[in-house]
């Protein structure tokens, strides 16, 4: 029995992958409605799709992140409201700082943990419910996350829109700068790990099985496919790996070679990339 594939899905596949309508049809067709699936199939079919899958309704908030004075680890929290204009106030910022600042001094291991510490001689748990009813918004923690290493920077982009945390191997002269560098570059190019070793084995295998199809698609002989999708594989690392990407800042280098130019074998050990909404 097929599956039926209402309007509003077709509309949400077009938003999400920016495909033809008809296009976007058929992959829902042909994917019984999955569209992890229905994503796939387009992007074997040669089309273009969008970066981003997410859906575009989000909540408000802001994103704060933080590293500790010793510069050893540091905190990202996401905060939400639910509109923008809250998410613009002073005071909501004043008190998601205050959270975060908490989060940084006593580095709860959970978000649960993290909700159960004393905010103002509350829990924030009970804070947060404090507060909802104070702006008639639902306000919420909805993430956490932390990271140490030899040196940590933290750095918030667009209006508390993004949060990065980068942990570098040495705190070596000139690091400071070159994280703040490198977490410019992880807020604009969105790496899925550090080098093609944090990769996950079934991204690798997806990213072959699309490249083969591709290739004999193109008419090329099956014998090749492997070969030609090895290629597409390289490619794939030097565009999603931070550590192989190249620095936007000067593309003669990749980071990698960016930060060993900074100072001998510096690298990075960890990172973390928080977006509103994501």
């Amino acid at each position: 029995m097929s599956v039926q594939i209402s309007a509003s899905d077709v509309n949400k596949l077009r938003q999400q992958t920016g495909a033809g309508m008809m296009d976007c049809k058929k992959a829902l067709v042909e994917s019984n409605g999955d569209f992890e699936a229905a994503v796939d199939y387009l992007r074997k079919k040669g089309a273009k799709v969008a970066a981003s899958r997410q859906d575009r309704d989000s909540n408000e908030g802001v994103i704060i992140a933080k590293a500790t004075a010793d510069g050893k680890s540091g905190i990202v929290v996401e905060v939400n409201c639910e509109t923008d204009f809250v998410a613009k106030n002073s005071d909501f910022v004043a008190f998601a700082e205050k959270i975060a600042d908490l989060a940084l001094n006593n580095k709860p291991a959970s978000l649960e943990e993290l909700k159960g510490l004393e905010l103002d001689g509350k829990k924030i748990a009970d804070a947060l419910i404090e507060q909802t009813g104070v702006i008639g918004e639902k306000i919420d923690v909805s993430k956490y996350e932390t990271i140490t290493a030899e040196k940590v920077i933290a750095y918030i982009h667009g209006n508390y829109r993004l949060g990065v945390l980068v942990g570098l191997s040495a705190d070596a002269t000139g690091a400071e700068e070159a994280g703040k560098d490198v977490a410019m570059q992880i807020a604009a190019m969105n790496p899925i790990a550090i080098d093609k070793d944090g990769v996950d084995q079934n991204t690798i295998d997806r990213e072959i099985a699309i490249a083969k199809e591709q290739i004999i698609a193109e008419g090329k002989p099956a014998e090749m496919a492997e070969k030609i999708a090895q290629g597409k594989l390289n490619k794939f690392f030097k565009d999603t790996t931070l550590l192989n990407q190249e620095f936007v800042k000067d593309s003669s280098k990749n980071i990698a070679q960016f930060l060993d130019s900074v100072s001998k074998g510096l690298t990075v050990t960890a990172f973390k990339r928080v977006q509103l909404g994501a």
